[in-house]
């Protein structure tokens, strides 16, 4: 009799083993890398209003001090997706990582002044052609500010090679305008704002205004290996993001999204209340992508062209 009861206990919960809801099914992990730029919104968006969680992700976000380090990250799966810039992505694909984007975070707009070059007080630099001869930081080498900053020395009638260019992560680039160590930097808000209120340094460009509109500024990767075993987690990934950038296009959600963007890049609410915000672009296109080997090309940064129709996860 005890063994009949306890079969007939198994086969009844049978049945509801079956019918465990979605959320009760274990999570896939994803370490997410990202830097500290609004760019990264959407991502922290869905981090905080529970988007992942209700897809069955379970997303550490982990921040990454340089951009251009992020590849090499997902390739060692200590991140399992990032957020590189366009130009980081593709030398990374053109050197050999068979990376395919998942997703993408902000793009550009007319309106967003959020980031130039800042010149050192006293430095004299004020546009395109005193640059040359000059010690200028970027927040990563072939990342998304020194390759559309040296776009824009070109359309000045600057070549770029007559600058010399040096990596520097976002936090020091006050210090290092204070110390001396470089003359200007190609920076962003928060870290511009706080720089120019000090007193340390002054805007002599928003260069952004040459940038076609709606080109991504961060888009976020993963190995082609990890997508093909993950398929599942990345669309649902992807949807996240793009319930997230419905949220952010709401203005009554404006205080929401300030709010977590505080939390992850570590910002005090007067300074973030005051930042821009990129406009975000959740869907990448071939277009787009088109757009970035075109500009790179131009800098003779890539050794080959790669085949956009091959870069985007479906």
């Amino acid at each position: 009799m005890m063994k009949r009861r306890t079969a007939l206990a198994a086969l009844a919960a049978v049945p509801a083993a079956i019918s465990l809801p979605a959320f009760a099914q274990a999570s896939t992990k994803i370490v997410f890398g990202y830097t500290a730029v609004t760019d990264f919104a959407s991502v922290f968006v869905a981090a905080e209003n529970g988007y992942f969680k209700k897809r069955a992700l379970d997303v550490e976000l982990k921040f990454i001090p340089i951009n251009s380090t992020i590849p090499a990250a997902v390739q060692a799966d200590s991140l399992q997706i990032g957020g590189p810039t366009p130009s980081v992505f593709l030398q990374s694909v053109d050197g050999g990582l068979d990376h395919v984007v998942v997703a993408g975070g902000g793009v550009t707009s007319k309106t967003i002044t959020g980031f130039g070059l800042v010149a050192k007080a006293g430095s004299g630099i004020r546009n395109a052609k005193d640059c040359v001869g000059k010690k200028i930081g970027v927040p990563g080498l072939g990342a998304f500010l020194h390759v559309t900053f040296r776009g824009w020395l070109k359309t000045q009638g600057v070549d770029f090679k007559s600058v010399n260019f040096v990596e520097a992560s976002f936090p020091q680039h006050g210090d290092l305008l204070r110390g001396g160590s470089v003359d200007a930097v190609v920076s962003a808000d928060p870290f511009m704002s706080r720089i120019t209120d000090s007193g340390i340094g002054y805007v002599a460009s928003y260069y952004s205004t040459f940038l076609p509109e709606n080109q991504p500024t961060i888009i976020h990767t993963a190995r082609r290996e990890w997508v093909a075993q993950n398929a599942g987690a990345a669309r649902a990934f992807r949807e996240a993001v793009q319930e997230a950038a419905a949220f952010m296009q709401q203005p009554k959600n404006n205080d929401a999204v300030r709010a977590a963007i505080g939390k992850y890049i570590k910002l005090p609410p007067e300074v973030i209340a005051k930042i821009q915000i990129s406009p975000p672009g959740p869907v990448v296109t071939e277009k787009q992508l088109t757009y970035w080997v075109n500009l790179m090309k131009d800098q003779d940064m890539l050794k080959t062209t790669p085949d956009v129709t091959r870069l985007i996860a479906k």
